[in-house]
């Protein structure tokens, strides 16, 4: 343990004890133990199915009966989920590696060498830090030669945990011991490699790490296997993993490259102020299948089994609204194992300047016995095939086009082990959707696309497409109207959900005191018009919204689990999840967190976490899905459908582009629209349109120079004006005070509200709690003052998720 990590151990032992968000404090509270029927066996289920195991010398599975040595402190002191408010559950359990072994009746754990860890683990005790300050690993326990070399005498292999985490308000380091290998790990795999000649390395991480270490090791190396942070199961998942009681299935959602300078993104992060996202839309494969196959070193997609599949396209069927494709997977192995059929769509490079790859479909087999077979179908839609237009290369500006070219179609199971399938020709470039330019840029910068030249493709640059309407003039031209107040007409919110009165006749009687109310929350974090520990509460704030029949409806943390004082289930990280490729599962998954939500008395979790791994270094990257928007729309709609399923409401976050923690307050995320609509906002649609969540939440940070939550594109134009979304739209917890740019005699809550933000949430700022701070109202009734009719539509979108939520 370094000098400097001696000191912030010590800083944060001290500042945990007053900060009500550490994990190491909220684990101490004493609560009682319940375990949700069903959860342990699909939490495992789904730990196991989303480990990737990426390196296997015929090593895996381990042989009935082997003794394991377990090395790397993780093994016992293990990163179950990342930090922050997405991982701080107080589950009922934690089952650690040793544990899992412990309890799997094929492998044996060696105890002596156990012993050794626990006496020196006691004797040295991690710290979870404190906000914003979380660990990025532990420290290791320094080997001997004289231990590792009686542990191989007391067992038949050494399995070796590498771990990592990261956390919310903090981005990973590109340093030894976050992206890079510890020196204490590089000399604790120099000694175990010394002596064993099996070695697995499983990796216990929330993030994509520095692989570049395998091949250094070659054979010394018999297996490696990211597990990620896998909730409360996680121990019992690796252990089924490791003795072949459940074959690895997850498959990568993220490419693995050669070197961190080697992703796209490397070079616009981590600047405090802004990001200028010159890759565009190449983000992740879509740049290293374009222009980098090289510099891959596991593709998108990839993963291994201990069996072997085929995957047979047998028939295509096109019709007017897109393709349908038929498979059948057989398990040519000789165990049984689980196969994703990847579907990729190549699109011509056109005048747009495509990517040669973009998943398009995928679909996860259930359990295939050797030589069984499953047909699976998949389907394209049209809308798939198009292309978004941001500067009228196609003579058809803000628009998503089919450019006039050859679409090729691969299957496969990664992204680089694909074969055509099916190719379809467009005769000409058809316009498919004309839009309103939203969120351009106004500063002018460089964005990569893709040329052709003689057939081959190359990397090119452009000046991104700027600005070029008046927002105050789209804004006033669709100013609702407003609704006559009446007073109090007796009308109650049950009345209206009945069908015995309208939205607007109840909206009619509330005077300017409960609109402003209604549109924010109950001002603090743990109100008491909730189970203690909640997140915060809206809609009946006040007595008099009760009497009207208006009841407070109660928000918690996610999406790893229930952010309570109270015991709740701890589920696998996102981007675990996602490595699944099993949406029926994820599903079933929160289906169950449904049910303790009904249990606990909230009714709001705040998840899916849907933002997009642009770089591997973001500190919240556990939380979210992939870098690709298909399948985190996808997996988010999975989310919502289960969270929803018992009544309650899914909250999908962070809306948009919150992709780095370090000043995400503040930081300015400069993009074309192009990237926007078909990267960082296409996962969010995807969500919308397949689950209808009942509620969004937009991020902290700026979208060319517009925080988001302030951001009536972002929020009226696309959400609800191209997307026909109909839920309520809230902030993240708090936000920046600002004058709006358009509207100067706009400020704070009048800005929000102009700009389709409907609700503010906890409801006041981290000081001023208890009262309102007068904005929404101040400039009601006066010239370009905030109108009584846009104070009204935001209190029927939050009136509708509360009628909406069971």
């Amino acid at each position: 343990m370094t000098i400097k990590e001696k000191i912030n151990d010590k800083i944060g032992n001290i500042v945990s004890r007053f900060n009500s968000l550490s994990q190491e404090e909220n684990s101490k509270l004493q609560t009682e133990t319940v375990i949700s029927d069903g959860m342990p066996e699909l939490a495992r289920q789904a730990a196991a199915e989303g480990a990737v195991l990426l390196e296997n010398k015929g090593l895996l599975p381990l042989a009935a009966g082997t003794t394991v040595s377990l090395f790397g402190r993780t093994y016992k002191d293990y990163f179950f989920v990342g930090y922050g408010s997405g991982g701080d559950v107080i589950r009922p359990y934690n089952i650690d590696i040793a544990e899992g072994i412990e309890n799997c009746d094929r492998l044996k754990l060696n105890t002596t060498l156990h012993s050794i860890y626990l006496e020196w683990i006691e004797k040295n005790p991690v710290s979870h830090g404190y906000w914003a300050h979380w660990p990025l690993r532990y420290w290791e326990m320094p080997l001997t030669d004289e231990i590792v070399a009686q542990a191989k005498a007391d067992s038949d292999v050494a399995v070796v945990t590498i771990g990592r985490s990261s956390g919310e308000d903090r981005d990973c380091d590109l340093d030894n011991g976050s992206y890079f290998l510890h020196d204490e790990e590089i000399e604790m795999l120099d000694t175990v490699t010394a002596h064993f000649d099996k070695v697995v390395v499983l990796l216990n991480v929330g993030n994509i790490i520095d692989m570049s270490w395998v091949k250094h090791y070659g054979d010394k190396i018999g297996a490696v296997m990211y597990v990620w942070q896998g909730g409360m199961e996680s121990g019992n998942a690796v252990a089924d993993l490791l003795c072949g009681k459940v074959n690895p299935s997850g498959r990568l959602t993220d490419t693995i490259a050669r070197n961190y300078y080697d992703y796209p993104s490397s070079a616009s992060f981590g600047n405090k102020k802004a990001n200028e996202y010159t890759e565009d839309i190449f983000v992740g494969y879509r740049y290293f299948e374009s222009f980098a196959q090289d510099k891959v070193l596991y593709p998108f997609g990839y993963g291994l089994s201990y069996t072997s599949f085929e995957i047979k396209c047998n028939d295509v069927k096109a019709n007017d609204n897109g393709f349908e494709f038929n498979f059948t997977v057989t398990n040519t192995g000789d165990v049984a194992g689980k196969e994703t059929v990847q579907l990729y769509l190549g699109k011509p490079c056109g005048r747009l300047g495509n990517p040669s790859r973009a998943l398009a479909a995928f679909e996860k087999t259930e359990l295939l016995e050797p030589k069984q077979s499953q047909s699976i179908t998949l389907f394209v839609d049209m809308y798939q095939l198009t292309s978004f237009d941001d500067c009228g290369s196609t003579n058809n500006a803000s628009s998503y086009v089919i450019e006039k070219g050859e679409y090729s179609f691969y299957a496969g199971n990664n992204v680089r082990q694909a074969e055509k399938v099916f190719t379809y020709f467009q005769e000409g470039t058809e316009l498919w959707q004309q839009l309103k330019q939203v969120c351009s840029p106004k500063n002018d910068f460089i964005v990569w696309r893709a040329e052709e030249k003689s057939g081959k493709i190359y990397l090119g640059s452009k000046h991104v497409a700027k600005e070029k309407y008046d927002l105050a003039t789209r804004i006033l031209n669709n100013l609702p109207a407003a609704i006559e107040q009446t007073g109090d007409k007796g009308i109650k919110l049950a009345d209206v959900k009945n069908g015995k009165a309208t939205l607007d006749e109840f909206v009619a009687q509330l005077d300017n005191t409960e609109l402003e109310a209604i549109t924010r929350g109950d001002y603090k974090m743990d109100s008491p018009l909730g189970p203690k520990g909640n997140a915060g509460a809206y809609g009946g704030v006040l007595e008099s919204l009760r009497n009207k029949g208006i009841r407070p409806i109660i928000t918690t943390d996610g999406p790893s689990g229930i952010r309570l004082i109270s015991c709740c289930s701890l589920l696998p990280i996102g981007t675990l999840l996602a490595c699944s490729f099993n949406t029926r599962l994820v599903e079933q998954l929160y289906t169950i967190v449904a049910k303790e939500m009904k249990e606990k008395g909230t009714d709001v979790l705040l998840a899916p976490g849907m933002n997009i791994h642009r770089n591997p270094l973001c500190g919240r990257n556990f939380e979210y899905f992939s870098e690709d928007p298909y399948v985190s729309g996808k997996m988010g709609a999975a989310c919502v459908k289960g969270i929803q399923s018992q009544g309650g409401s899914a909250c999908p976050k962070h809306f948009a582009c919150n992709n780095q923690e370090l000043c995400r307050n503040t930081n300015d995320s400069q993009i074309s629209e192009r990237a926007l609509r078909e990267i960082y906002l296409k996962a969010f649609e995807i969500c919308i349109k397949d689950s209808q969540p009942k509620n969004i939440m937009t991020s902290y940070n700026k979208i060319n120079n517009v925080w988001c939550h302030y951001n009536y594109d972002t929020c009226v134009t696309v959400l609800r004006n191209e997307w026909g979304y109909e839920g309520n739209v809230m902030t993240d917890w708090w936000m920046k005070p600002s004058k709006s740019i358009e509207f100067p005699n706009l400020r704070d809550q009048a800005y929000r509200i102009r700009s389709g933000v409907n609700l503010l949430m906890p409801g006041g700022d981290r000081v001023t709690n208890g009262k309102p701070d007068g904005t929404l109202l101040a400039t009601l009734g006066k010239p370009d003052g905030i109108t009584l009719g846009e104070i009204q539509q935001s209190a029927k979108y939050i009136l509708k998720s509360v009628m909406d939520i069971e």
